[in-house]
């Protein structure tokens, strides 16, 4: 267990901002996920102060990258157009929000999946996924500050070779539906290196978005989260009927992303959890 004071951080309201689909609140105070083939749990202990139930070493090479924790968000939002009063009350709804830097395979199949659905559905369909094809996690020892696991077992994400075994029919099992030869094409693409996150992560945004929007059933809204949530890039501006909601309702149907180059994707994830959580009263 390690102890880290993080300012402007809400595990809680990150679990529940629809960003990833493995990360769960268990109460007030605790927070779970599994990513990168680990199990982590968060409790906080008041004051800006989080236990997580990891070491030094493993919360350097993983989870300080994974929760953003170099960007500092408080700068983020003193940039913001002060006469902008819907974003700031979405802003100051959603303090402690960051954006998650997650596995570039995992995040493809994942928004892959979640077209059309709501975010349980998708947590389950990644879950029986997970369960069919990836490794067993060891849970590791948990004591105070640290609660009970929500389930008995977890299971990692699958490799690109784990998930290279999957059958259609299998697919079809899970729940994955119409998505199937969406999901199907999308693992053959990372097997056969036709797309390499590395690779990818070298592209510029344009050239990012274009190898993405080339895949086969990924479109303008699912190439952008990726791009947001798998390769951190942050000046994208993911529009799904919630945001356009928004738009519609607050900014004569047209929130003007420009404005914010590198920052509007964060932004994003305040509006999206505002409208979605019930904090809109007007």
């Amino acid at each position: 267990m390690i102890i880290k004071h993080i300012d402007f951080f809400d595990p809680g309201k990150i679990a529940d901002s629809g960003q990833a689909f493995r990360i769960h609140q268990i109460d007030e105070k605790h927070t779970e996920l599994v990513a990168f083939g680990r199990y982590l749990q968060i409790a906080e202990l008041g004051a800006g102060d989080y236990a997580f139930s990891c070491d030094e070493d493993e919360f350097g090479k993983l989870w300080h990258s994974y929760f953003d924790l170099d960007r500092d968000y408080l700068q983020i939002v003193r940039n913001t157009d002060a006469s902008d009063t819907f974003l700031h009350d979405a802003i100051s709804f959603g303090e402690g929000i960051r954006i998650l830097k997650q596995d570039i395979f995992e995040t493809v199949i994942s928004y892959i999946i979640s077209q059309r659905r709501s975010i349980p559905s998708i947590t389950t369909c990644v879950d029986r996924l997970s369960e069919l094809l990836g490794d067993r996690i060891d849970i590791p020892k948990l004591e105070d500050p640290f609660v009970e696991p929500i389930k008995k077992e977890y299971y990692a994400f699958p490799t690109v070779k784990q998930a290279s075994l999957v059958s259609a029919e299998a697919l079809n099992g899970i729940g994955a539906g119409y998505r199937t030869p969406y999901i199907l094409s999308a693992i053959e693409d990372f097997r056969s290196v036709k797309l390499s996150p590395e690779a990818m992560s070298d592209l510029s945004d344009d050239e990012l978005y274009k190898a993405l929007t080339g895949m086969y059933g990924v479109g303008v809204k699912v190439a952008n989260c990726v791009m947001l949530f798998g390769f951190g890039r942050t000046g994208r501006f993911p529009v799904d009927v919630w945001i356009k909601r928004i738009e519609d309702r607050y900014y004569r149907g047209y929130f003007d992303a420009s404005r914010y180059p590198e920052t509007a994707g964060i932004l994003q994830q305040f509006m999206f959890y505002y409208i979605r959580k019930g904090g809109i009263t007007s």
